[in-house]
């Protein structure tokens, strides 16, 4: 649970416009009850009734003094707000909490709050509570849900002050409001091993100096309890002071996961899309791969990667691997369709260093991007790559099936690139096609006399 916003309103008379903001708060009840008291006053005056007129001025000024003394009673109301919990996953339901505060030395009447919620969340919610005596408190509650992913501001909250008789209401907001991240769904993925990969710290080929070793990357100054046999006396007698040697340092794999995001790669929209299925597959490996202890990066054909991110990406299995996650999540959660029409930006920084295992989520490719998708396979490490085809993904179950002769095209070329490149048929869950993949990467290396990773 996290602590929302807080906040105060008060009811307290605006000298400027306070007579129309008073009246313009009389409900139908009230302005039914002006208007006929009017009426009648008239008739009185015109018919000579004076007990007309008494009945015309009793429902005339009723509606006044219910505004007057609403308007006019002084006490001070806090609201406060808790998302539990307020990072949720698309087509789950998070709870929040509404609780009102009476500050003031004086009662109040009946308060009806409202909190304004996007309409992908649901209706907006209404309450109604009673007479709240003096330091008195209550808390309502409502859900919230959203299939689609993104941040959702909650808030203001509104608090409407009705008389007894229901002529009039007024409105006071509260000034702060909370944001609510819907991101992407998580699928857990078995555990599998892939060409050039090794676990967490592991004896992979693709690995890098863990960020946090018990020793530097150099021989440091001696520390008491450090053992003697240790003394690295060539750099004691260059420092003049006793300096022990580093023993041999936690080795981190690292994975790169790329996603495409260029908007002419996928077609259609909304949860059930290709796209989506991509953004949720590829938070599904970012958490799977930090949870097996790997370094990992996220990457889009834009070339860009999540703010914060270290050059050796985010280190898992570790403190930190919470809040790593959770950056990549609210980076997934608002991520959208690029303007780009090309992987080259990508593949530049591919170029530039040592990714390790890489996973892609590709969209619709054409020969020249398919080509770059290629290059970006490295002999070192391994690559998987899951390819989308929109016109197959877009066709209902009973058309005719399998994959387009163009993606069954693309999927040869990355295929004889090295790459371990999987079709994405529409309805299948990513864990299939994670062993699917690994299946197939199985294949090939013992085709072709290669050693197989279990």
């Amino acid at each position: 649970m996290t602590a929302g916003g807080t906040g105060q309103a008060e009811t307290e008379r605006d000298e400027k416009g306070g007579v129309r903001t008073a009246l313009a708060g009389l409900t139908t009840r009230g302005r039914s009850f002006l208007a006929a008291g009017i009426a009648a006053a008239i008739c009185a005056y015109v018919l000579g009734q004076s007990d007309l007129l008494r009945v015309g001025l009793l429902l005339a000024v009723l509606p006044l003094i219910c505004t007057t003394v609403l308007y006019r009673t002084r006490y001070r109301v806090a609201g406060s707000r808790r998302l539990a919990p307020s990072r949720v996953p698309a087509g789950s339901e998070a709870r929040v909490h509404l609780r009102m505060d009476n500050v003031s030395r004086l009662p109040t009447g009946l308060l009806m709050l409202q909190d304004r919620v996007p309409y992908v969340l649901g209706p907006r919610p209404r309450f109604v509570l009673d007479r709240v005596e003096p330091g008195g408190r209550r808390e309502v509650s409502y859900r919230v849900r959203s299939d689609l992913r993104g941040r959702y501001p909650l808030g203001p909250l509104q608090l409407r002050l009705t008389d007894p008789f229901g002529m009039c209401e007024l409105t006071r907001s509260f000034s702060t409001f909370d944001t609510l991240t819907v991101i992407p769904r998580v699928e857990a993925l078995p555990p599998v091993r892939f060409s050039g990969e090794a676990k967490g710290y592991g004896d992979g080929r693709q690995r890098s100096l863990a960020l946090a070793g018990d020793d530097d990357v150099i021989p440091r100054g001696y520390r008491y309890g450090d053992d003697l046999r240790r003394v690295h006396w060539r750099s004691t007698a260059r420092y003049g002071e006793l300096m022990v040697r580093r023993e041999e340092q936690p080795q981190r794999s690292r994975c790169t996961v790329l996603l495409d995001t260029r908007g002419i790669a996928f077609a259609g929209a909304g949860p059930d899309s290709p796209f989506e299925w991509a953004v949720s597959g590829t938070a599904s490996v970012l958490v799977h791969m930090l949870e097996r202890g790997f370094s990992v990066r996220l990457l889009t054909d834009t070339g860009s990667a999540v703010p914060g991110e270290g050059s050796d990406g985010f280190a898992g299995a570790s403190q930190e691997t919470a809040d790593a996650a959770g950056l990549m999540m609210d980076t997934l959660a608002v991520i959208d369709h690029s303007d780009g029409t090309g992987l080259s930006r990508a593949y530049d920084v591919l170029r530039g260093g040592n990714e390790g295992l890489l996973v892609a989520f590709l969209g619709d490719l054409d020969d020249e991007q398919a080509a770059v998708v290629a290059k970006m396979r490295r002999r070192g490490g391994g690559a998987v790559a899951f390819l989308l085809d929109s016109d197959a993904w877009m066709r209902e179950p009973t058309d005719v099936p399998g994959p387009t002769a163009q993606h069954g095209e693309r999927l040869r070329m990355l295929r004889e690139a090295g790459w371990t490149a999987v079709s994405v048929p529409r309805g299948t869950s990513l864990s299939e096609l994670w062993r699917q993949a690994d299946r197939e990467r199985t294949g090939v290396a013992a085709m072709s006399g290669g050693e197989t990773l279990s």
